[in-house]
């Protein structure tokens, strides 16, 4: 793929005339797809699919054009030189982009993991094997992610990596269920028994009368998958230098200081340590590890090219949408092992969903509770808990509430694949909180 990749390049900078760039921005898979539902192999199959986005650039004026190839040279080489007759019959008639901001020096990159994953058949087998009688469902990718980036200097950026991706959840009668996944470049099949095993003792939990708590403040124990959903919520414009600087940012107090998060917070994008490429589409590399927020204190904000260009910023290589694709938070020193004896009495989270802004301003956060959620009284898991809603400013929780973060981290790869396989990741701690606020 990557010659293939490289010829088509090559073929664009050949047909370039006076004054004129070019990008080019690759993204494909080759994923295997199985669906399973109690327990069992449904169905299977497998996606191929390769997209190029051609931009041609004259002076300030810039137009783009997206096709899907086949990954035949000679075919896909005619398909794009005709998309490059044709942008280039456009480009007179266009305005100057005042945003415009491409990279201006070349900045090579090579970053190939070769598979260590068995065949996505014998996975699927593992699967089936250890679910056989449970009432599992699930969707499993498997294979290859390429992205790539080639521009008139002759720079040339290629990323080749092969993960597997399974999110599945084990239900009961009714609409009981606890969620879990699994993702990385090396398939486990004892640690996906044990972790199945563990859903099981929570699925038996589920069977008892579940609880109904009333309106108040309770502590609260919040899963990686829970406070995954939290910064899922704010990634999408929180850290944005265009939102910060056109006062949109539910973080704009931090961002100003005039609040702060507890001294336990740092959250970084380490690039290094995902599944997104290091370069984005005009051609800027990104930093292996960019610190965001330090011990409470806000430090960087994701600043893409264009937003550099609008706002006199330096660019740290961003994407268009300036949302982190691979977040970090640092551990804390609360073991796992110990973390119902440190709740003691309270709430139990292991999901949650339905999040959005009730005051974005205040960053006030409300949500549902889900899947598996339970009452815990003197370090024990008591009786489920029927759906809550939670109310409560991310200042708190991440704030004066924080009481503690866990050692270990889990590593959550998103499992969405509407259009391609997502490279969006997050390691993340659990959280214990003094106080959350439930209103419903």
């Amino acid at each position: 793929m990557q010659a293939w990749f490289e010829q088509l390049a090559d073929a664009v900078s050949s047909q370039l005339q006076g004054g004129e760039g070019f990008t080019l921005w690759f993204s494909g898979e080759r994923s295997d797809f199985v669906r399973f539902n109690h327990g069992q192999i449904r169905q299977a199959g497998q996606v191929f699919q390769l997209y190029l986005t051609l931009q041609l650039i004259q002076g300030q004026k810039q137009a783009a054009h997206s096709f899907s190839m086949q990954g035949e040279l000679a075919h896909d080489r005619e398909v794009l030189l005709a998309g490059l007759h044709t942008l280039r019959g456009l480009l007179p008639q266009l305005q100057d982009d005042p945003h415009l901001m491409l990279a201006d020096t070349r900045q090579d990159s090579c970053r190939i993991e070769p598979s260590r994953l068995p065949d996505a058949t014998q996975i699927a087998a593992d699967i089936a094997v250890t679910a056989a009688g449970t009432d599992l469902v699930g969707i499993l990718a498997v294979g290859p992610v390429y992205y790539a980036f080639a521009n008139h200097l002759g720079q040339r950026n290629w990323q080749e990596t092969t993960s597997f991706n399974f999110d599945w959840s084990l239900h009961a009668c009714g609409d009981k269920a606890v969620k879990r996944g699994q993702a990385g470049f090396e398939w486990d099949a004892a640690a996906f028994a044990a972790d199945l095993h563990a859903a099981g003792q929570q699925l038996i939990l589920l069977s008892r009368p579940a609880r109904t708590l009333q309106p108040g403040a309770y502590r609260a124990y919040l899963a990686p998958a829970a406070v995954g959903e939290l910064f899922t919520l704010f990634n999408w414009e929180a850290l944005s230098a265009q939102s910060i600087h056109s006062k949109r940012s539910a973080l704009l107090k931090l961002v100003e200081g005039e609040r702060q998060f507890s001294p336990l917070v740092s959250l970084s994008e380490n690039t290094a340590a995902g599944l997104a490429p290091d370069f984005q589409g005009e051609g800027f590399r990104k930093p292996k590890r960019l610190c965001l927020i330090e011990h409470g204190q806000f430090v960087h904000a994701l600043v893409s090219p264009r937003s550099a260009r609008e706002f006199g910023l330096a660019s740290n290589g961003a994407d268009g949408s300036e949302s982190a694709n691979s977040f970090d938070m640092a551990a804390g020193q609360l073991a796992q092992q110990d973390v119902l004896r440190q709740l003691d009495t309270g709430l139990y989270l292991n999901n949650l969903w339905y999040l959005n802004y009730s005051d974005r301003s205040h960053c006030r956060i409300t949500g549902m509770t889900r899947f598996a959620c339970f009452w815990v009284e003197q370090g024990e898991l008591v009786a489920p808990l029927n759906v809550m809603r939670f109310d409560d400013s991310l200042y708190r929780m991440l704030g004066d509430q924080l009481e503690a973060l866990t050692i270990e981290r889990e590593w959550l790869v998103d499992p969405m694949s509407y259009d391609s396989r997502s490279s969006s990741s997050m390691r993340l701690p659990g959280a214990l909180l003094s106080s959350l606020q439930l209103v419903l």
